[in-house]
């Protein structure tokens, strides 16, 4: 969870035709399935997709992430480029100790990732519900760990085996003091 303060600001809103004053606020904000959920049932896109995003967009992801209650929604026109800056280090933040490795000459998939794929690989998985409310990238580690963990062993190539083979039979061999 993040907590971020909003300073205080005046700022003219032309749809009333009226200046906007708004407090000084702390609100916390969460980076999780839940949100992007949320987000991706409002513009009907996915989230995690290539395209970038408007302002509006991220915003708008910014209020789908705030759990603080009641919160005035001139203040996310509020946000300072500080804030702004904190919340993206905030969702790039891996939230783990965890790295799994990712053959770059592996296969790749070009699926789009959205809210009910990561739900059917937490069905899938039998990875509990609560986890939604995770950090979303310590979710999709835990899924990536999941996966490795339940993939049937890599075979070897030929010159893997062999290359295998001759360094236990060199170990026997000094373990043995043999020739062979």
């Amino acid at each position: 969870m993040l907590e971020i303060t909003i300073p205080s600001r005046e700022m003219y809103d032309e749809s009333k035709n009226e200046f906007v004053t708004t407090n000084e606020i702390t609100i916390k904000l969460e980076h999780s399935l839940v949100s992007i959920s949320k987000w991706e049932a409002k513009w009907h896109k996915a989230f995690l997709g290539k395209d970038k995003k408007t302002m509006e967009e991220t915003l708008d992801y910014i209020k789908c992430m705030t759990l603080t209650q009641n919160v005035d929604s001139n203040v996310y026109n509020c946000l300072s480029p500080d804030n702004i800056e904190e919340i993206k280090r905030y969702i790039e933040d891996p939230y783990t100790a965890t790295y799994v490795y990712e053959d770059p000459n592996g296969p790749r998939s070009n699926e789009t990732i959205t809210s009910e794929l990561i739900y059917y690989w937490m069905v899938a998985l039998n990875i509990p519900f609560e986890c939604q409310k995770w950090h979303l990238n310590r979710l999709l580690t835990l899924i990536k760990v999941c996966n490795k963990k339940n993939a049937p062993p890599k075979k070897m190539s030929h010159n893997q085996l062999l290359s295998r083979n001759a360094a236990l039979n060199a170990a026997r061999k000094k373990q043995f003091h043999t020739k062979g």
